[in-house]
């Protein structure tokens, strides 16, 4: 069912239910990751311990991905997420039950792999509801709303002890409730068609900036999500302090995004993109060296750092889509979800580890690491290859770090390609 009409403002209108219904699912799952991070300190739990309980989130998130469509095929897309809700609502009460790292570890697994597929089914609903005219307004909207609303979750944490129930039981019932909007304004499933066979290797040398873009994106943005309460915690926070410290970085990328994808767009996006990675690994490693410093000196810098780093998932799919053709670009998808997604479930294990043996400063460190890294390999392949003329390049489109429908079948056909041999 498409909407009526074709302008913006209708097509708000068609689909204010499901955008509605995202936001308070971003508002859930927000306020239940930096909960569980900030409990697993209060509960003793090791540095390296909470790392890999935190990856558990990813690793079950990319195989939700993965299986998703295939459950949806057979009982119904409806059914698949008011099931997946429903668990999704009560691991996140479970967790308050049983406080060990192990259940915590199959839990945050069971999470990830609902949530992915709550994203999945919920995205095909606003993209099968969007007219061609205006679905790229719809999804920068959609990750306006996101962004923000994971911001605002942050200082939930400001209504009652994280040591008791109350939030825990807060997060479940926002997941539930996000529920109603998105069941009332159903719309029939979309199909999950075949892609283009685009295999990872042939994607990397298409484009092996875009590649290794993404899996150092999807490092930074997971270590910073699953670890950065945990950092706040360990240099004595308060809650408060530690709610503005998590929502300075996506309330920064809100406001900085669009004029980042502009600039991509009247430069060459290899540029652009070693020159965020420099700010990003520098207001990383000024946030390392921040012993001392005003505490809204060293929000201020991290609020700069997430600014720079998330806006780099979007410039990563923007600088692979000017080096494929049109039928590409959907396979292309699923390969930068599946680099992003691995390089998920390494980032937290790696921040860990390193604040383990360097201490808190490592959590920054490795950040600034990961940045570096993705600058260098930029200013290699800009020796290796011409910059794309400008009149070729695509349109940069903001993007979330999340599965879709239009990624989830290629992820497959990457999979069985690249590592079932």
């Amino acid at each position: 069912m498409q909407p009526t009409g074709t302008t913006f403002r209708s097509a708000v209108g068609a689909t204010w239910a499901l955008l509605l219904g995202f936001t308070i699912l971003s508002l859930g799952d927000g306020l239940q990751g930096t909960l569980l991070a900030v409990r697993a300190f209060q509960e003793g739990f090791a540095t390296a311990t909470t790392g890999l309980v935190m990856s558990a989130f990813y690793a079950g998130f990319l195989g939700g991905s993965l299986w998703t469509p295939k459950i949806v095929t057979r009982v119904g897309h409806i059914r698949v997420f008011a099931a997946l809700a429903a668990v999704a609502s009560a691991v996140v009460l479970v967790h308050a039950v049983f406080l060990n790292p192990v259940m915590w570890f199959t839990l945050r697994l069971t999470s990830g792999f609902c949530f992915a597929g709550l994203y999945i089914v919920a995205e095909s609903w606003l993209n099968d509801r969007a007219a061609n005219e205006t679905r790229g307004q719809l999804l920068s909207l959609y990750m306006v709303l996101t962004y923000v609303a994971v911001g605002i979750s942050q200082f939930f944490l400001n209504l009652s002890d994280s040591q008791g129930y109350p939030l825990f039981v807060l997060a479940s019932v926002l997941i539930s409730v996000a529920v109603v909007p998105l069941l009332i304004s159903a719309s029939p499933a979309p199909r999950f068609e075949k892609s283009h066979e685009l295999k990872l290797r042939e994607l990397y040398q298409i484009s092996p900036l875009g590649v290794a873009g993404m899996f150092g994106v999807g490092m930074a943005s997971a270590a910073v999500f699953s670890l950065g309460p945990v950092y706040a915690s360990r240099i004595a926070l308060s809650t408060v302090e530690l709610s503005y410290f998590m929502a300075a970085p996506l309330l920064v990328t809100v406001l900085v995004q669009w004029p980042i994808g502009r600039m991509s767009d009247a430069f060459d996006r290899r540029r652009v993109l070693v020159i965020i990675s420099a700010l990003a690994a520098a207001s990383a490693a000024l946030c390392a060296a921040a012993t001392g410093w005003p505490l809204a000196a060293l929000i201020g810098t991290f609020g700069l750092f997430g600014g720079m780093c998330l806006p780099m998932y979007s410039l990563c799919i923007a600088h692979t889509n000017d080096h494929l053709a049109p039928e590409q670009m959907v396979a292309a998808s699923g390969g930068l979800m599946l680099s992003a997604g691995l390089g998920a479930i390494i980032g937290p294990l790696a921040v860990s580890f390193a604040m383990d043996i360097w201490g808190d400063a490592g959590f920054f460190w490795v950040l600034t690491a990961i940045h570096i890294g993705i600058g260098l390999f930029g200013v290699y392949r800009m020796f290796r290859r011409k910059a794309t003329p400008l009149a070729e390049q695509g349109h940069h489109a903001p993007a979330v770090l999340r599965p879709s429908t239009r990624a989830v079948e290629s992820i497959q056909e990457h999979l069985r390609d690249d590592f079932d041999d």
